[in-house]
């Protein structure tokens, strides 16, 4: 007789502001290099307040997500420079609140 128990993960998944900025700025169907988007982004995260840890570290955070992005086929590569898909807003942290209510509806 085996006794299962039911696990519990309690996960309190906060909103990723770089990964939102990503997508806000990638979505304006522009190209840009990484520096400039960096630029873009680092200027949006300082006026919502959501810059921590230094701007080298969010630079390497921003770098990973873009690469991320890449990866997951959201954002284009061309050489150095980058550019949103038409599918880069499914990264943002709206559209898996918008989903997860829906899948909650359903």
């Amino acid at each position: 007789m085996a006794i299962t128990t039911k696990r519990t993960r309690f996960s309190r998944r906060l909103p990723d502001h770089v990964t939102d900025e990503l997508c806000n700025v990638l979505a304006e169907k522009k190209i840009f290099g990484f520096n400039d988007l960096f630029e873009r982004v680092f200027a949006n995260l300082k006026v919502r307040n959501a810059v921590s840890g230094g701007e080298e570290m969010l630079r390497l955070r921003a770098y990973e997500k873009l690469q991320n992005l890449v990866t997951r086929g959201l954002v284009e590569k061309i050489g150095k420079e980058y550019k949103g898909t038409s599918r880069v807003h499914e990264a943002s942290s709206a559209f898996a609140a918008a989903e997860a209510a829906a899948q909650d509806d359903a």
